[in-house]
């Protein structure tokens, strides 16, 4: 890569949202007067009775966790969406300004572990793979209702996130409407896919690869990226490669090598500032609108905030709200970074 775009201020083409980000590479050396985190540290129990996740203790709705051994899902008991709810909509005077509609859809909680202890970074790998094959049929059962056109499954990991419980969960959200960022994404994979007439994600991956200066983690049938476009600090993007639209396309050695590349990313993280790191974690599946998606590559965000330690982050504010996204630390450094850490995972598992 040409050395003036790893060191002088320039601007990225995100084709997926179809935006531009700014890096600034300079800024890396100024100092630090900003709020600082506190350093988060791991559950320390196995079984915590406090804790409303654990197999057998009452959630605060009054509702008792059954005593399970797997997975474990169930209704969110303060769920932001409701179903059969009355349809209404509004548009003062007909103008464009002033409009509402009610949005129903389903929301879930997914346990992905009995242990209080655990995070897809320390589950082993038979584990993980329960958690995909649930998400799995969540996607397949929720996907088929007529009521409902996305299912966004994803995981807020830590309390920097907003995470209210540190038992390894998360959460599925089954939406009437294409929510705002997998509409964004599907209009720009559709519109790439009419011009070139191969996936938009799936052409990058190729370019990803053959360069290899982002890529992080891999398998043999899943890759790990930092995006060319990446606004996070040490964000990445997991793709399988193989192009599928969903979950439900994947074979058994993809479930496996999700599993797999999942437990490799989330471990790495812990190794980059030696603290369990919080983000936010999402699957984009193609939309449940029994319409065809062939632009559309199956593909897994990981949004971190941390910037330069445990305990600084990176705020979106001012520039970012105002203006465009904006971001310090290279992707190409930070894949470096993710790269070292997690190569060493690996070798730490054997």
């Amino acid at each position: 890569m040409d050395k003036a775009f790893l060191e002088l201020s320039h601007r990225r083409w995100n084709p997926l949202k179809r935006e531009w980000v700014l890096v600034s590479p300079h800024r890396t050396l100024r100092p630090w007067q900003g709020q600082t985190e506190e350093k988060s540290a791991p559950p320390s129990l196995a079984y915590d009775p406090a804790c409303y996740l654990c197999p057998g203790n009452t959630r605060a709705g009054g509702h008792v966790t059954p005593k399970y051994t797997g997975t474990f899902v169930f209704e969110n008991d303060y769920a932001a969406l409701k179903s059969g709810v009355p349809s209404a909509s509004m548009d003062l005077e007909s103008a464009g300004l002033l409009r509402a509609e009610v949005e129903t859809g389903i929301c879930r909680v997914l346990c992905f572990d009995p242990r209080h202890d655990l995070t897809l970074a320390t589950m082993n790998l038979p584990a993980i793979r329960r958690v995909v094959d649930a998400w799995d049929e969540q996607a397949t059962e929720l996907g088929a209702r007529d009521d409902v056109s996305y299912v966004q499954i994803f995981e807020n990991r830590g309390a920097m996130m907003g995470a209210s419980n540190p038992h390894p969960h998360g959460q599925i959200w089954a939406t009437e409407h294409i929510p705002n960022e997998p509409a964004l994404e599907l209009a720009a994979q559709q519109a790439y896919f009419e011009q070139h007439r191969t996936p938009l994600l799936s052409a990058y991956l190729a370019l990803e690869l053959q360069e290899h200066e982002r890529i992080v983690a891999e398998n043999e049938t899943w890759a790990a990226v930092v995006p060319f476009w990446a606004v996070w600090p040490f964000e990445t993007l997991v793709l399988p490669k193989r192009r599928v639209a969903s979950l439900s396309e994947l074979n058994n050695p993809e479930r496996d090598g999700l599993a797999a590349i999942l437990q490799q990313v989330t471990s790495g993280y812990n190794r980059v500032f030696d603290t369990p790191f919080p983000y936010s974690m999402g699957l984009h599946p193609a939309p449940s609108d029994n319409q065809p998606h062939p632009e559309w590559h199956l593909h897994v965000h990981f949004f971190p905030p941390l910037l330069r330690s445990a305990s600084i982050r990176k705020f979106m504010v001012g520039f970012e709200l105002l203006g465009s996204p904006q971001r310090d630390i290279t992707p190409e450094s930070a894949a470096e970074t993710l790269r070292n850490v997690m190569n060493q995972s690996v070798e730490s598992r054997g």
